[in-house]
């Protein structure tokens, strides 16, 4: 049941007056730059740190214990309410509304060795954030109890704040992810909800001018909280493109934030490469490695392919090896994030490195969850082509699981192949068998195989079928890399590549996520 409106808390004939609506208005607002604070701390952290649950589950975890430390120590403000509410909202503005660019500068100028000192930054900076939030809305409630006096209830001005409270943080969650960090990016979103809070200083200033101490002095604090904010927000480009310049060592073609990742496309002397929050996803000068790799050993294998299911894979690389097949007769692309497949479809310069793959009549693209996807639907293919990143967090994990490869036993047609990209052998050497002990898990046959990539590295994939794997007699023409001759070498397996037994992997235990952590941790 929702609280009353505060017109029925106060006895018959009164008024809610201006400053009261203001009061609780602002209230609206502290709590939207509050939340907003929290989620670009955690999505910066998941993009720049990776494993987004893990970051989002710490930070969230440390503000609002950080909010809770304020609100126990907003008990020892007695005097000059307004005073300090206003230099805590001008505080909240400026370190919040400059945290998500700091944060960026600080990754971009520290070497990679001194990942403790910018995890300390991060922290720091949201333990202060929380704190200064935690302070804020006892102090507005107590402004409020003092200008209504005795006309309603404590339990009516509770309900009416927190009411407030709660509505400005809905809007945020829903707008966060749908239209501020798409449009404005995560270092704009910041700089604009700090300013927000400066507006909501300003406003105490003037209300309350009446009642100010030092009302001068008030007003220049304001000024200059509000010019530097605007002054961040005229550079936000220019600072952006500065730290990630710096960060990913070439020229910049296309950053992009949507609803799921960071999307960097370079170019440098060498050729063009992609990113995916701050992680290599291929470099066009060796990229056809990795994709003849993982497409023609289960294409040419079948014989025939006529329909292909690609999970992942948005750049179209792997749909461009497919329709070298002229069996083919459909493929679907289920890519998670439509930012990619419209990049990828609609810019020249990666058009022309798929080939214009995503523009191909046989090809329909679905912008959905794999997982959902495969649940909700029930077409069968000749083969399935799993291109996820890799198991870095949870989210991903569930990807490798036996719940998931159950669902691609199903959808696979009785004489068909699927095949995993499945990390290094050589680096994550109990990762990469922790994926193929989980296919057979759920009764598939499998074939491990492996190939050198330079940008990776060694790198492994896995076939998986009810049958087992036939070496085929020919490959399509025109590839760069593989050949006939050269499978057989990509299925053995040196001594520190070889077998090792491992945890099956599940959605209860997401024990590859643990596995892959331990193992690229000692790299990075």
């Amino acid at each position: 049941m929702s609280p009353p409106p505060l017109d029925e808390a106060l006895p018959a004939g009164q008024r809610v007056s201006l400053q009261e609506l203001l009061l609780l208005s602002s209230v609206f607002v502290i709590a939207a730059c509050g939340l907003v604070y929290e989620l670009t701390a955690g999505a910066l952290a998941s993009y720049l740190m990776g494993d987004s649950v893990l970051q989002f589950s710490t930070i969230i975890g440390c503000y609002l214990f950080a909010m809770g430390l304020g609100s126990w120590l907003s008990r020892f403000v007695e005097r000059q309410l307004v005073a300090q509410f206003l230099r805590i909202e001008l505080l909240v503005g400026v370190i919040g509304g400059l945290m998500p660019a700091g944060l960026f500068l600080a990754h971009s100028w520290l070497p990679p060795s001194e990942l403790l000192v910018f995890r300390s930054l991060l922290y720091g900076l949201v333990l202060l954030v929380g704190i200064l939030v935690g302070l804020e809305i006892p102090l507005v409630m107590r402004i409020i109890k003092r200008q209504v006096r005795q006309r309603y209830a404590l339990k009516d001005l509770v309900s009416q704040v927190l009411t407030f409270d709660y509505l400005g943080a809905l809007v945020v969650a829903l707008a966060f992810p749908l239209l501020l960090v798409p449009q404005l990016g995560l270092v704009r979103t910041g700089l604009v909800f700090g300013l927000l809070n400066v507006a909501v200083a300003c406003w105490a200033l003037w209300m309350f001018r009446g009642e100010l101490r030092g009302w001068r002095q008030h007003a220049l604090a304001c000024a200059g909280s509000a010019l530097l904010l605007l002054a961040g927000l005229a550079g936000a480009e220019r600072l952006t493109t500065w730290a990630e310049d710096r960060f990913y060592g070439e020229h910049i073609l296309i950053k992009e934030s949507s609803a799921y990742q960071r999307i960097v496309v370079t170019q440098g002397k060498a050729g063009v490469r992609l990113f995916l929050n701050g992680n290599l996803q291929f470099h066009s000068k060796d990229e056809y490695r990795y994709h003849e790799a993982l497409v023609h050993p289960a294409m040419a294998a079948h014989g025939a392919p006529r329909r292909v299911l690609v999970l992942g894979g948005g750049d179209g690389m792997a749909v461009r090896e497919i329709l070298r097949y002229p069996s083919v007769l459909s493929v679907t692309l289920v890519e998670l994030d439509p930012h990619m497949t419209r990049l990828f479809s609609s810019l020249p310069l990666l058009r022309s490195l798929n080939q214009d793959a995503l523009r191909s009549p046989k090809l329909r693209v679905v912008n959905a969850d794999a997982f959902g996807w495969l649940e909700q639907h029930e077409e069968r293919f000749d083969v399935i082509v799993i291109d996820f990143p890799d198991p870095s967090n949870f989210a991903l994990g569930k990807l490798y699981t036996t719940s998931f490869y159950q669902l691609i036993d199903q959808h696979l047609d009785a004489g068909g192949y699927a095949v995993v990209q499945t990390t290094s052998p050589l680096i994550a050497r109990r990762s990469f068998w922790t994926v193929v002990n989980t296919l057979e898990a759920v009764g598939l046959s499998t074939t491990p195989y492996h190939t050198h990539v330079p940008s990776f590295g060694e790198w492994g994939f896995v076939l998986a079928a009810r049958r087992p794997w036939a070496q085929p007699r020919g490959l399509p023409p025109g590839l760069r890399f593989l050949t006939v001759d050269s499978l057989p070498t990509m299925m053995s397996f040196p001594a520190d590549m070889s077998r090792v037994e491992t945890e099956v992997n599940r959605l209860s235990n997401q024990a590859l996520v643990r596995e892959f952590e331990a193992e690229w941790g000692k790299v990075h």
